[in-house]
């Protein structure tokens, strides 16, 4: 063999892996994105990735996630989304409440949007109805704020002594409001004084809490909203220190210490919009796939830090608890 045709053979056939490897095909990405940190979203990603799984893809074997995390700064959800929308993610997914999704509603309107959220996503404008999404946008919304009356009614019958009882809302959250309005009508209901206060920052988490002295409140219950979920542990201390008996709508309040807990549960949630974002990626498109709404709702009352503030649980309620702590 001449030296001419050796070299040439020998460069096809280092060539040809490269070759190969050029026409496999390119892993999809996903853009995650949440309002909170990392850590404290690591259970629900789990729930999202489980999800995925269930309609067949893994991250590292046939999938890649982008993760962007706010932090809790509201205002860096628009630079986030539109950095996963640059990288041309083949799904964004939008998590945390209505603020994300409007961000990544905002950032594209071809990218396909997967959210979750906690009140109305038709009166927020992320979708034209829960059956018939329409647009890029679909995901599933745990309507919490609208629970907030049986949270109310489900704390009144922890601390029925409680004749004042305060509500803590964050006011950058939109939902807010029409949460108010259900609280303060429930609260006429139940012949409870109803005491609105705000906090979006930790210091004015303390500052509520002085307030709640002050006026020497019966009980407290927390707004529907991403920011005390990321202070919940914060927001268990200070009330259990200060004798106040506090309800939220996430379970990891009452495991952190909280005394109950209501609210749909959000690893069910988080596991559903992983199986949207897989059936999406299978070809299923989002303006096809109505909103999903949560099945499964959960009590949990910790009896230890009721025993901490000398509350007796009517027995009555504990039987009816999903999760009762010791």
């Amino acid at each position: 063999m001449k030296r001419r045709e050796f070299v040439t053979l020998l460069g096809s056939a280092a060539a040809w892996p490269l070759s190969a490897r050029a026409q496999q095909p390119t892993m999809p990405v996903v853009g995650f994105i949440r309002t909170t940190s990392a850590d404290d979203s690591a259970k629900l990603v789990e729930a999202f990735r489980r999800g995925l799984g269930e309609v067949g893809y893994v991250e590292g074997r046939n999938l890649v996630i982008e993760y962007r995390y706010a932090q809790g700064q509201m205002e860096r959800l628009p630079a986030l989304a539109a950095d996963l929308v640059t990288r041309r993610v083949a799904v964004l997914a939008a998590t945390g409440g209505t603020v994300s999704a409007r961000a990544a509603k905002a950032a594209t309107n071809t990218i396909p949007v997967v959210f979750t959220t906690g009140d109305d996503p038709v009166k927020a404008g992320l979708v034209a109805s829960l059956s018939r999404p329409g647009g890029n946008l679909t995901g599933v919304s745990v309507f919490g704020a609208r629970l907030g009356a049986k949270r109310l009614a489900l704390l009144h019958e922890l601390v029925p002594a409680a004749t004042a009882i305060a509500v803590l809302f964050n006011p950058k959250n939109p939902d807010s409001e029409d949460e108010a309005k259900d609280v303060l009508e429930a609260g006429r209901a139940l012949g409870v004084q109803i005491i609105i206060l705000n906090a979006s920052t930790e210091n004015e988490i303390d500052a509520a809490f002085q307030k709640m002295v002050e006026q020497r409140v019966g009980a407290l219950m927390l707004g529907s909203d991403t920011f005390f979920n990321s202070q919940r542990a914060r927001l268990a201390t200070l009330s259990t220190y200060l004798r106040i008996p506090t309800a939220d709508t996430v379970r990891a309040f009452a495991e952190a210490g909280g005394l109950a807990s209501y609210g749909a549960s959000l690893s069910g949630v988080y596991r559903q919009a992983g199986v949207y974002t897989g059936r999406i990626l299978k070809g299923d498109k989002a303006s096809d796939l109505p909103v999903q709404l949560p099945t499964a709702f959960e009590l949990v009352i910790n009896l230890k830090t009721a025993k901490t503030l000398r509350l007796e649980v009517p027995p009555g309620l504990s039987a009816r608890a999903d999760e009762v702590i010791e």
